[in-house]
């Protein structure tokens, strides 16, 4: 409950036994995001309600091994999501955060200090605030999610609580590089096509899903799942399918090469009643979702034979398989829908 704060948790598990976590660690706020490096596995990063952001070593103590204070530049609003990148050039540990503080942070661990570096601020375009004896005050927009590209390294994308989502680059701090009016309501997720260069999938509260070519301003799929969508999520197996949920405690797969206009399944995961889902994220391995909720459950669902389809070979052909062919395969369905 975002009104009475109390004691956070992080809880590792193992699909071995999911009903009990391997690792416990408790902290004095509660945790809103996290993330695991790829390279280390053992490093998380964390964002803290109160604003601060930590490095867990899981190899270590059950407390962070590093982290942000007053002093050393933490956000004053909760962290919504924080993202390892690559490490800089002195081959130091580097992550991002974004926060409804409007700052979107770079921090990086050089000799056992975090050091942060504003790379951007978010502020609402044409409003100012009147502030005491007349000052004009610029309203800070809040940062509510954010993606890196995965081939152009400077480029990412903002979504914000306006409804905005922004094109940055890590290059330009005062400048953003497009703005698409993407939503009516807060931007809950945006993440890049795994696969497609050019393609992004935004959700919202608005209750609507969007796919996007970044370099057209209107969206190239929409579709209206008739409540607030909390997260959404590519399959990391196909540049085509992904998973939605939504506050009606329903999870949604599409495969857009099936079916371009409906869900392929909508299921209902959450029995209790008033338990908004508001998590989804794909196994990068195997065919299994992993949904989280309101209440602090965790759900772990297995796809169904029909929902992992795979093209059948021909006679006397093989299948093709690999990025190029995923990537061909979503271009082809957008180009029926970019203007001709």
């Amino acid at each position: 409950d975002l009104m009475k704060q109390r004691q956070g948790m992080l809880l590792l598990y193992t699909m071995k036994n999911p009903s009990f976590p391997e690792y416990i660690f408790s902290s004095e706020s509660g945790i809103m995001c996290l993330d695991f490096h790829d390279d280390y596995p053992y490093l998380m990063a964390v964002g803290f309600y109160d604003g601060n952001v930590a490095i867990y070593n899981l190899k270590t103590t059950s407390h962070p091994s590093y982290k942000s204070c007053a002093k050393s530049g933490k956000h004053t609003e909760p962290v919504w999501q924080v993202k390892w990148q690559k490490n800089d050039m002195d081959n130091n540990l580097n992550f991002f955060s974004v926060s409804s503080d409007g700052r979107i942070v770079s921090w990086t661990l050089v000799q056992n200090e975090l050091l942060h570096t504003d790379v951007i601020k978010l502020s609402v375009e044409g409003t100012t605030a009147q502030g005491p004896e007349g000052l004009q005050l610029k309203t800070l927009g809040c940062g509510t999610s954010f993606d890196f590209h995965k081939k152009i390294d400077y480029l990412f994308l903002v979504g914000t609580e306006e409804g905005k989502i922004y094109k940055c680059s890590k290059c330009y701090s005062s400048q953003f590089l497009d703005v698409f009016e993407a939503h009516h309501m807060a931007v809950d997720s945006v993440s890049w096509n795994p696969y497609h260069p050019k393609v992004f999938i935004s959700c919202s509260s608005d209750w609507t899903v969007k796919i996007w070519d970044h370099t057209i301003k209107t969206p190239m799929f929409v579709y209206d799942l008739n409540s607030g969508v909390g997260d959404v999520a590519w399959a990391p197996y196909s540049s085509t399918v992904f998973a939605a949920v939504t506050t009606d405690s329903k999870a949604h797969v599409f495969d857009l090469s099936i079916n371009k206009y409906e869900a392929l399944c909508t299921q209902l995961v959450v029995t209790k009643k008033k338990n908004k889902i508001t998590h989804v994220q794909f196994n990068p391995i195997y065919p299994v979702v992993i949904i989280g909720d309101q209440r602090g459950h965790v759900i772990c669902l297995k796809l169904s034979p029909n929902l992992r389809k795979v093209p059948k070979a021909k006679k006397g052909q093989e299948v093709e398989k690999g990025p190029e062919v995923e990537t061909a395969k979503l271009e082809k369905l957008l180009n029926l829908v970019r203007e001709p």
